[in-house]
């Protein structure tokens, strides 16, 4: 791509969400991120860092993000003219970890090239699908009434799948309950990794309740545990934060760790490494979904360019702009349709437009970064 970046903005922005969103790692009420802004040419790209404020769900921070783009990869990139998301990719490797941070901007620089080309990202990612399966992720509730109230809301939506998180305590008797009052929905449940292999036992009483798969029971690096639960389990586990690479991939996949994978875009690094993943899985018939971090419409849309590829066969944590915020950065919002998918946007890019005076608005932080 032949273009001449200008100048890129970093912005920290702070966004409350309509309701509260519990999982077994602690309660939000409100998500803060980076959004990454490339200027060039009169073209503006558009990414999102999903680091959160606190080392929970991942090491990194919107702290140890802004400090890894504006020192290393910021200056990688107007230095060395790193137009190209690939060759971004590649030589940002040399700096270890950070995945999120490098997410953020090869994203954007995907947008630009988009935009550049007058495409949609799908087509640059060789995405085939038009509309996208549309699930929701529910978070732990106050009760169990309230959680079964939620539940029956986003299936009125239309919403294909529900995900409820759940943790010790908070696990058998839900799964029961639902089942009562909604026994043939598409229903799966994530442990965010607050189990060990000493509670096999109650895990396993999970098959009884006919999930679409069970994510993430053990920490990240624990392959050979969740290896050994998959081989006493007939409910597909699922890997999501164990999963960093096309490498963590495979070693997944021969350890017997998993039966499908969800890829988050910031959690391997960026688009370049996530195809990757979703090729290395097709080439096996290994099946993918496309998980989300509840990002604001910027990163959602670039979810749904990500999941038009043909290997994502299960609704997505790709839900509504209202779902979680009541002014998303973007416009048009993120809807769901009748059938209970969202489409993929039309126009170059991400093919949304995010919207200046409600990133001013929501923003905490703000730097600029100029080409010489």
């Amino acid at each position: 791509m032949n273009i001449e970046i200008e100048r890129i903005e970093l912005f920290l922005l702070k966004l409350p969400y309509v309701h509260f969103f519990e999982t077994s790692l602690g309660r939000e009420e409100e998500r803060t991120f980076i959004l990454v802004k490339i200027c060039a040419e009169e073209i503006i790209g558009y990414g999102e860092v999903v680091a959160d404020t606190s080392p929970l769900y991942s090491y990194e921070t919107t702290s140890t993000a802004w400090h890894v783009l504006k020192d290393y990869l910021i200056p990688l990139v107007l230095e060395d003219s790193l137009t190209n998301p690939q060759d971004f990719y590649e030589e940002a490797n040399k700096y270890r970890g950070h995945p999120m941070a490098k997410a953020g901007l090869e994203l954007a620089l995907w947008d630009l090239q988009g935009k550049k080309e007058q495409k949609p990202l799908w087509k640059l990612y060789g995405g085939e699908k038009r509309e996208i399966p549309a699930g929701v992720s529910v978070g732990i509730q106050d009760s169990i009434p309230e959680l079964l109230e939620r539940i029956h809301a986003f299936l009125q939506e239309g919403y294909q799948r529900i995900k409820i998180k759940i943790k010790p305590a908070w696990d058998v008797t839900i799964c029961e309950e639902i089942r009562k009052i909604f026994p043939d929905i598409l229903l799966q449940a994530d442990a965010n990794g607050a189990y060990s292999i000493e509670d096999k036992e109650t895990l396993k009483k999970l098959d009884e309740f006919n999930l679409l798969m069970l994510e993430q029971p053990f920490p990240p690096y624990d392959l050979w545990d969740h290896s050994r639960l998959q081989k006493d389990m007939k409910t597909s586990l699922c890997l999501d934060e164990s999963i960093l690479s096309e490498e963590t991939s495979r070693k997944a996949i021969e350890m017997g760790s998993c039966r499908i994978i969800n890829i988050k875009v910031g959690r391997v690094g960026g688009i370049v490494e996530a195809r990757k993943i979703h090729d290395f899985c097709q080439e096996r018939d290994f099946p993918v979904w496309c998980g989300g971090m509840l990002e604001s419409g910027v990163g959602r849309a670039h979810n749904l360019h990500l999941a038009s590829l043909p290997n994502f066969k299960f609704p997505n944590d790709l839900s509504a702009s209202k779902r979680y915020y009541a002014e998303d950065l973007i416009e048009p919002p993120i809807e769901i349709t009748n059938q209970g998918t969202i489409e993929v946007p039309e126009s170059p890019g991400i093919g949304v437009f995010p919207q200046e005076e409600r990133i001013k608005k929501a923003t905490l932080k703000h730097e600029v970064f100029k080409a010489r």
